[in-house]
């Protein structure tokens, strides 16, 4: 029987997950972490049984303990903040680790499942695009296997099973475009929360709903497409697909093109994450292809869209630049969320953030930690400044 901890139970990713569980049998749940949504955690303890759970902060644990305690349920090992993300991540009965923490917070319980040797199920792009340098080199010190959840990359994954990559001549990402892929400039620069949040295609968290939106998420997947598989900036393109129909797709160098086609739901991906080498059936239903009257691909427009440009340029840069870029797009994001900044000024106060840092090696996860400190610093006192001129 496998053995699984979820980073990022509550989410999206990890909800689904479970349902993936689920489906296969045979997979036992050690360990959960989540943040503030407490009630789904405790259904999610009361039905799995997990050893340990981690929450965002005391608060949260002793609320845990409480709804727990109300519904008369058991309650495991229960821990908090990052030393209780780190736990999970570590815990010596789980054999595969799915990371599905948004942001930066990722970071260090993915590199201690690293190190611990584990099966990494990544759905944290944000760790490779901060460290990858550190991560794949920790994987390869440790034994550690890293296989991709985001859809573009596990579809790239799929597609370079058996091919040698002396014969590929680039990767493909595909984009669904967001909720503004039609819209001019000028109406894209002034939208709402609300108009940013309505994605046409995949239902997110509220974070990587914006990213697609500003096309930084397919930007910081460009990145992570370079630790994953080996392929500098200028062997990965970007390719507006909105049907989200082929997720991904590898040139060869014979001009042929392999694609990866599926729903467009997640639970592919993860569970091939988790059968890896195996191809177990899913709970899916397939893929009408009769129904799909067309499949559009266009070229991305940086010139609407300058985040993606921008995650190119800091991958260009190396060294820090990555992490920079990340780390303030997280706080212009969450600026724009909780409206104190316009849609445009996202990828303004990254593109600041990015002309005022002078990169650096990322020899240790120091340097990358104190980049990423330094921005946030940065960018929370410009948009700060800018909220008192005006």
């Amino acid at each position: 029987m496998k053995s699984v901890s979820i980073l990022g139970s509550t989410g999206s990713i990890g909800c689904n997950t479970l349902k993936v569980i689920e489906h296969l049998g045979g997979i036992r749940v050690a360990a959960l972490s989540a943040g503030r949504n407490i009630g789904i955690l405790a259904d999610q303890v009361a039905r799995y049984r997990p050893d340990i759970v981690s929450c965002l902060d005391e608060e949260s644990s002793e609320n845990l303990k409480g709804t727990l305690s109300e519904r008369q349920i058991s309650a495991p090992r229960i821990v908090f903040g990052e030393a209780g993300n780190i736990e999970v991540a570590a815990h010596s009965d789980a054999d595969t680790v799915v990371s599905a923490i948004v942001g930066a917070a990722g970071l260090l319980p993915t590199l201690r499942a690293i190190e611990k040797g584990k099966r990494i199920a990544l759905a944290n792009k944000e760790t490779l695009v901060i460290a990858g340098e550190l991560m794949t080199a920790a994987a390869a010190k440790h034994g550690a296997e890293i296989l991709p959840v985001d859809s573009e990359h596990n579809a790239i994954h799929q597609c370079l099973r058996g091919e040698r990559t002396s014969e590929v001549k680039r990767l493909i990402l595909t984009a669904s475009g967001g909720p503004f892929r039609e819209w001019p400039q000028e109406k894209i620069a002034n939208a709402t929360r609300e108009e940013a949040l309505n994605h046409p295609r995949w239902k997110m968290g509220a974070k990587i709903t914006i990213d697609s939106a500003t096309l930084m998420n397919k930007g910081l997947e460009v990145i992570e497409a370079k630790w994953l598989f080996g392929f500098d900036g200028d062997r990965i393109s970007v390719v507006v697909h909105p049907q989200s129909i082929v997720h991904s797709m590898v040139e060869m160098i014979d001009g042929s093109i392999i694609t990866q086609l599926g729903v467009t739901d997640m639970k592919h991906a993860i569970q091939y994450a988790l059968t890896f080498p195996d191809r177990r059936e899913n709970c899916l239903a397939p893929l009408d292809l009769a129904s799909m009257s067309r499949l559009d691909f266009e070229e991305p427009d940086t010139a609407r869209f300058p985040c993606l440009q921008l995650a190119f340029d800091a991958l260009a840069a190396g060294g820090t630049m990555p992490a920079v870029l990340n780390a303030a797009n997280e706080v212009a994001v969450a600026a724009f969320l909780d409206g104190k900044i316009a849609f445009s000024r996202i990828a303004e106060i990254v593109k600041a953030m990015m002309d005022g840092h002078t990169p650096v090696a990322v020899n240790s996860i120091d340097s990358v930690l104190d980049a990423d400190a330094q921005t946030r610093k940065r960018a929370i006192m410009l948009i700060g400044e800018a909220a008192a001129a005006g």
